[in-house]
């Protein structure tokens, strides 16, 4: 079974920075493309970033992009997300989810992946 454990969480002013990381098992690693998912309280779940197991390709949704970095480290056996000039409308859940189909599922918003983390919160205050 593939289990997925985010970390890096917090509470940040506006403007400041975070450095997200799951701990991906490297099968999964090396066959899934990894999500990462934000639910801000009464939304649905967003997909906003990922990284394709077969290429490194990325993907940011527009309310991210410019501002977010997903990458693999795969010494580490992880998927980062470095999340900078943090906004108080980015406080919320992150997930990190794995699928192989992951890159498809996100950026056509249908579907939804195989694996999904645990979740760690995110907090930016104005």
């Amino acid at each position: 079974q593939t289990h997925l454990v985010e970390s890096g969480g917090g509470l940040v002013q506006s403007g400041g920075s975070l450095r997200l990381s799951c701990a991906v098992p490297e099968f999964t690693l090396q066959n899934a493309d990894i999500g990462w998912y934000r639910q801000a309280p009464g939304k649905d779940r967003e997909g906003i970033s990922c990284i394709s197991s077969r290429d490194g390709s990325t993907y940011y949704a527009e309310s991210v992009k410019g501002r977010f970095t997903i990458s693999r480290d795969t010494a580490k056996g992880t998927v980062e997300l470095e999340m900078n000039s943090l906004k108080p409308e980015d406080t919320g859940v992150y997930y990190c989810a794995a699928d192989r189909q992951g890159m498809y599922i996100i950026t056509t918003g249908l579907g939804w992946f195989d694996h999904w983390g645990q979740g760690t919160q995110v907090t930016v205050s104005s």
